[in-house]
């Protein structure tokens, strides 16, 4: 089964902006003309219908998108590196690890066509005739193109189903599905038949709910034995569970209690989740002779108790109806409580100095900067004058005179080392 996987997404470089000047006949100051450099491409998931599983990432896990082209003369920008779009299928969850090892939730896609940029291409790099200014007019420093997003996420996939049918394996939740819709899931007397989950629309009336077979739940199953990790994950998507229960078991209610047990531990919401309690195999006699002994362990006026048979499908109408109103007084109480959102309060950061110390040496922390020092020759007496004045727009010179910098000192940006 194919519903995780770990890919590694890079998104476009920059490209960089160009330093030139205009060469023209009859014009002998010809101003700068270095242009821009162009923006790199995005990766994007982009939801498909038609994608089922998250096979493909397991065969590539490394995807990049183009690079932005370098800026050219006559104020010509570089073209825009395309956005490399990967198709999901719908349900995909994207997960990234934050700095302290958490994860983090930075994308749920639920929706056909529904987009979510993973990694942001860089900015291309601002060309000498963005520094023109009436005290500057021939600028000879440029910007180099911002770096790609480089990152690594989780592909997760959880089936959108209204209505989830669980219990322990080989109670006949497949005969279920097969019975109440037009699924065709596969269907075998023994343990683990089902090794993907399936999909079935029910139809009550005009209207209709998807219902998804849950396999895999045995003791143990929280903890990842059998096909526990690979299939309750799914059931964190459903609003409403049923719980089929063999007939023939010798504690129907233990059965019960032992699978809500793996719910609960696997996570809590998933055991307060509204259950609709169904009894298998009422076609056979030995059941039938227990149907007043089952009613009593439950408690019926507590516990309301559905007696069907997936073979010969008798008492399963009823069964989905109960589902559908159930289905229905949930999406009540959900639509009540989205008319009340929460407040968030979003405090504003206080703006913070870039410039900092390292020993003797002084230490700017700005992107730009370092974008326009990576690109110049900084021996350029005039390169250094023009970014003395860059350095006085930005309020960075104010910063590192307040540090303690005097004629002389080291100030590094990024990689690079000059002095004041």
């Amino acid at each position: 089964m194919y519903d995780k996987a770990g890919i590694r997404v890079k998104g476009g470089n920059g490209g960089d902006g160009a330093i030139t000047f205009r060469r023209e006949k009859f014009v002998p100051f010809g101003g700068p003309s270095g242009g821009n450099g162009g923006d790199g491409g995005n990766v994007v998931l982009l939801v498909d219908q038609g994608v089922s599983s998250l096979r493909l990432f397991k065969k590539n896990q490394i995807y990049r998108a183009n690079n932005g082209s370098n800026g050219q003369s006559q104020n010509k920008k570089g073209r825009q590196g395309a956005d490399l779009v990967l198709s999901v299928p719908v349900g995909t969850m994207v997960w990234k690890e934050s700095g302290t090892g958490e994860r983090i939730l930075i994308a749920d896609l639920k929706e056909p066509e529904q987009k979510a940029v993973i990694a942001r291409g860089g900015r291309g790099g601002w060309g000498n005739a963005h520094f023109a200014t009436s005290t500057n007019q021939t600028p000879v420093i440029a910007e180099k193109g911002e770096t790609g997003e480089d990152t690594s996420v989780d592909l997760e996939l959880r089936l959108i189903a209204d209505v989830g049918i669980i219990g322990f394996p080989n109670v006949g939740k497949s005969s279920l599905l097969a019975a109440a819709s037009k699924a065709k899931p596969k269907v075998a007397n023994y343990p683990f038949t089902t090794l993907e989950p399936v999909l079935g629309v029910v139809e009550i009336g005009a209207h209709n709910f998807v219902v998804a077979e849950i396999p895999g739940l045995i003791e143990g199953a929280h903890a990842g034995r059998g096909l526990g990790f690979d299939f309750l994950r799914h059931a964190l998507r459903t609003r409403v569970l049923i719980h089929l229960i063999d007939g023939t078991s010798a504690s129907p209610m233990d059965d019960l209690v032992r699978v809500n047990t793996e719910l609960r531990l696997f996570d809590g919401g998933l055991a307060g989740k509204p259950q609709i309690i169904a009894v298998n195999k009422i076609d056979l006699p030995e059941v039938q002779a227990k149907v007043r002994e089952i009613r009593g362990a439950f408690n019926q006026d507590v516990l309301p108790v559905f007696f069907i048979s997936a073979v010969t499908g008798e008492g399963v109408p009823a069964l989905m109806q109960e589902a559908y109103h159930t289905l229905r007084q949930v999406s009540l109480l959900t639509a009540e409580k989205e008319l009340e959102p929460e407040k968030i309060f979003r405090p504003v950061p206080e703006p913070n100095s870039p410039v900092a110390t390292d020993g003797s040496i002084f230490v700017v922390n700005s992107k730009e900067i370092e974008r326009v020092v990576t690109r110049v020759d900084l021996r350029d007496a005039e390169v250094m004058w023009q970014l003395r004045g860059l350095l006085d727009k930005m309020g960075i010179s104010r910063d590192l005179e307040k540090a303690g910098i005097q004629a002389g000192d080291t100030i590094r940006c990024g990689p690079v080392h000059w002095q004041w």
